[in-house]
């Protein structure tokens, strides 16, 4: 297990390509909620720039015939681990990164007040790889120092949007990632 550190909300040790798409958070808000997500562009298809290039707002809609009908979205993330687990931050743990649209947990409307989003790349019949379970708890480890995110507080997005969204999907194994952060 690697130990990853947070300062001013930014991992250390890791890329950082900084999104436009995000808002500064209420200072008196609680960051107590770890949505885990999954996205691959094209999909189902892994590598490349173009997970980053949609986060930046520079996806080329001519790349790709699926990418005309999403180019022009103002979506981040607050990370991405890629298939080899390198790990991307796209927006400060601090700020509001746009991942959970609309959504609810535990009565509250408007997760992105009170989340990280962790995006994995993936789909949601694809298994995940080991490196992606060990990064994923990595960071959720350093959240935890940080942010009162408990167990309970760790969903996937099917959980707090499940009538719009199933990731990260049946491949997700809860319980390969609960070893692996109780480790």
């Amino acid at each position: 297990m690697t130990n990853l550190n947070i300062n001013n909300g930014w991992l250390e040790g890791v890329e950082h390509q900084p999104s436009p798409h995000f808002t500064s958070r209420e200072h008196n808000e609680e960051i107590n909620l770890l949505v885990v997500h999954n996205i691959s562009l094209p999909p189902k298809q892994f590598g490349g720039s173009y997970i980053t290039d949609l986060f930046l707002g520079r996806l080329d809609p001519t790349a790709d015939p699926y990418f005309e009908s999403i180019y022009q979205l103002q979506v981040s993330a607050h990370c991405l681990i890629r298939r080899d687990g390198q790990i991307i931050q796209y927006v400060s743990f601090e700020d509001k990164a746009w991942h959970a649209g609309v959504s609810h947990f535990n009565g509250r409307d408007k997760c992105n007040d009170f989340s990280i989003g962790i995006e994995l790349e993936g789909a949601d019949d694809i298994p995940y790889t080991f490196e992606q379970y060990q990064q994923l708890a990595n960071i959720t480890n350093a959240l935890q120092q940080v942010y009162p995110i408990v167990k309970e507080g760790i969903v996937g997005h099917c959980d707090i949007a499940p009538e719009r969204k199933t990731d990260p999907g049946e491949a997700f194994d809860w319980q390969k990632f609960y070893q692996l952060l109780s480790v």
